[in-house]
């Protein structure tokens, strides 16, 4: 039996207890600042407030304070922050981990940089890690389509772990694969991690065609046309953004790309968004209606569209290969409305 510590009381790090508990191991549930009335909770009854599902017997429940208790003699510390806390996991939570001890995150992104490069969260965990700590730590993440609360319901899953320690890979796969939870390892960590983060750029784009079906006939109509050819569009440009980065282009048709975009569309904020959006709402005005609701996928727009005109300008690339990209951009950072510039998907 191993010791697991999560971090992170949201819905996916609390999500994923549920494969480790299934497997026996002993899981230290550790919310952040802004978990605590999950954890209170959690303490007192088993129940999450968020997930609305009772969480496995056995887990252990620590608030922030409690962090070191919850890390000593733990085998595996899993990330279980969004995007937005990352920062913020980099500075309280890393400089506190045991050496030897690998993490694996349930964190998707990018990270710009001003030359147009782009980086992906283990590497950056990898950077911010003190001085003392370097090499003595492994990064791994999970990709691929994956909810919370399906998750926790024991629905049959495929993710990919990926890292750069094939062998670290090969232990976390046998730790938490289930019947129900398949696990394929990957040493490209730029190839799977480029796609689950493009996913929530891209399934804005899919699911504005939703939105603009009810717009155009009706809140009963059927228009899957317009879905199909930006479902196509988005895995075309998610291709040449995989191979620019330097990974793995394959991946994009299966689980990390395709499969996760998928998911994306079917339901939760991204595809909230999107439909806003395709009924003809500006940007600014879809925020108001999502008044508290955090969205990963406008950040990814933001960061890889600023990317690629960085890149354009130095010459590297040219921006109109990524036409659904760059409009999604403009909507969300310039005030656009939600025409689809279908003739520029060549």
């Amino acid at each position: 039996m191993a010791t697991v510590t999560i971090i992170g009381a949201g819905m996916m790090g609390s999500g994923i207890c549920r494969p480790v508990r299934d497997n026996g191991h002993e899981v230290r549930l550790v919310g952040t600042p802004l978990d605590r009335d999950i954890i209170d909770e959690a303490r007192r009854t088993g129940w999450h407030i968020t997930l609305k599902r009772r969480l496995p017997e056995g887990v252990s429940y620590y608030q922030i304070e409690e962090v070191s208790t919850a890390l000593a003699g733990a085998d595996l510390v899993i990330c279980g922050v969004s995007s937005f806390g990352l920062e913020w996991f980099a500075e309280a939570i890393l400089p506190v981990l045991l050496l030897d001890v690998p993490v694996l995150s349930v964190t998707k992104g990018l990270l710009g940089q001003a030359d147009g490069a782009l980086m992906t969260y283990p590497h950056y965990l990898e950077n911010r890690l003190p001085e003392s700590k370097r090499g003595r730590i492994l990064f791994n993440a999970i990709g691929g389509p994956c909810t919370s609360y399906e998750l926790m319901d024991r629905h049959q899953t495929l993710v990919y772990f990926c890292g750069r320690d094939a062998a670290c890979l090969a232990w976390l796969q046998s730790l938490l694969t289930t019947d129900y939870y398949h696990i394929t390892i990957s040493t490209d960590i730029v190839g799977v991690e480029v796609c689950v983060a493009l996913k929530n750029a891209y399934a804005v784009g899919v699911s504005m065609a939703i939105g603009m079906a009810e717009r155009i006939a009706g809140p009963d109509a059927y228009m899957y046309n317009p879905q199909a050819a930006l479902f196509g569009q988005s895995l075309r440009e998610m291709t040449r953004l995989v191979r620019l980065l330097g990974g793995d282009s394959d991946l994009v048709a299966g689980i990390p790309g395709a499969g996760d975009l998928y998911v994306t569309i079917f339901g939760g904020r991204t595809r909230r968004l999107g439909y806003l959006l395709g009924k003809g709402v500006t940007y600014q005005e879809a925020r108001e209606q999502l008044q508290g609701v955090t969205l990963e996928s406008v950040v990814i727009i933001t960061r890889v569209a600023a990317a690629l005109r960085a890149r354009a300008i130095a010459g590297a690339v040219d921006a109109a290969d990524f036409p659904l990209l760059m409009f999604l951009d403009r909507v969300i950072n310039e005030g656009a409305l939600a025409e689809i510039p279908w003739r520029d998907f060549r």
